[in-house]
């Protein structure tokens, strides 16, 4: 295995190194910059990044990447890990999902060296991590007041992507195009093989979310041959795969009573929620349009009319069978402990 280098950072095989690479200057003069854990086995093998908070409210991501790399039994036999907790630094500090200029990150790649501070820090992430991988592992949440149902997005088109994909083990994979100015875009494009994982929800964690991702994680290192495979008497739940989805938006303006919840299976025309008013009236009602699960759901109790409130994903599959599978994914998580 030849030698790493990342910034000035030149990382050996068979070590473990953390390092700070930096990115910009604040007003105050002083540096912030990008935390970065490599570890790199002495047998070759793939080199895979994880990272997480591309959007600085997307917490639980952080939370994954800690856990993983504190358990006991985590262990690199092949390859190269490249861990990135805080992709925006900034945006953690702050508790924002954006850069300090407004800007998503994720909408900024591929960046520039001499660009906005978004374009910057997408630059320096791209060239200097991304482009070192085969493979990549992005962890999202939703956004604020939202939560997502564990999944995993993904461009389906490509087998070998797919197959990681399921390989993961989420309840739901979603087959999902490129957005422009991604990471998972600029990804793709230097032949990196991305997987975005989506649960929980922003400024929060969510145990069954992180226990899920870890697993998830380490379901694709074992099968890359990077980790000894797990010996599991459980019976393996294959997830099941939406090749669409859609979110059904507020019909009024009012106060929000939830009948459904994520993970549900609804059909056409079943009641989701109430509108009413601040007297007790009901001012509309929100319908399911046509049969599917509940991946995505707003929790506030408040809403606009025209606001996303629930995002459902459609499958070609028994919807009824797709739940009962949901049900027992969360159930194997819970007892795993």
């Amino acid at each position: 295995m030849a030698v790493l280098r990342i910034g000035d950072f030149d990382i050996l095989p068979g070590t473990d190194q953390k390092i700070d690479l930096p990115v910009a200057k604040l007003y105050t003069d002083s540096n912030v910059s990008l935390p970065v854990h490599i570890i790199r086995a002495k047998k070759t093998g793939p080199t895979i990044f994880i990272s997480a908070a591309v959007h600085g409210d997307e917490l639980n991501g952080i939370e994954i990447i800690r856990r993983l790399l504190k358990l006991k039994s985590f262990k690199l036999t092949h390859g190269t890990l490249i861990a990135v907790p805080m992709v925006n630094v900034y945006g953690v500090v702050n508790l924002s999902r954006y850069m300090p200029d407004r800007r998503d990150l994720n909408r900024s790649f591929p960046g520039s060296a001499k660009g906005s501070l978004a374009g910057r820090v997408a630059y320096i992430f791209l060239n200097q991590i991304v482009k070192h991988c085969d493979y990549g592992i992005d962890l999202h949440t939703g956004a604020i007041h939202r939560s997502n149902l564990p999944q995993i997005r993904a461009d389906l088109s490509d087998p070998e992507t797919k197959e990681l994909a399921l390989i993961f083990n989420a309840p739901v994979v979603l087959n999902s195009n490129l957005v422009d100015g991604s990471l998972r875009e600029a990804a793709v494009e230097n032949n990196t093989k991305v997987l975005l994982y989506e649960a929980g929800e922003a400024l929060r964690f969510d145990e069954f979310s992180i226990r899920l991702g870890i697993n998830g994680i380490l379901n694709v290192l074992a099968h890359l041959n990077m980790v000894k495979k797990q010996l599991s008497k459980r019976k393996k739940i294959d997830p099941f795969i939406a090749n669409s989805s859609s979110w059904l938006r507020a019909n009024a303006s009012g106060i929000v009573n939830h009948e459904r919840h994520l993970g549900d299976q609804v059909k056409k025309g079943d009641l989701l929620a109430e509108i009413g008013s601040p007297y007790g009236e009901i001012i509309n009602v929100v319908t399911a349009a046509r049969a599917g699960i509940i991946i995505g759901k707003q929790n506030i109790p408040l809403v606009q009319e025209g606001e996303a409130m629930y995002h459902i994903a459609y499958f070609t599959e028994d919807d009824a069978l797709i739940a009962g599978q949901i049900e027992n994914v969360q159930g194997q998580v819970e007892s795993d402990g």
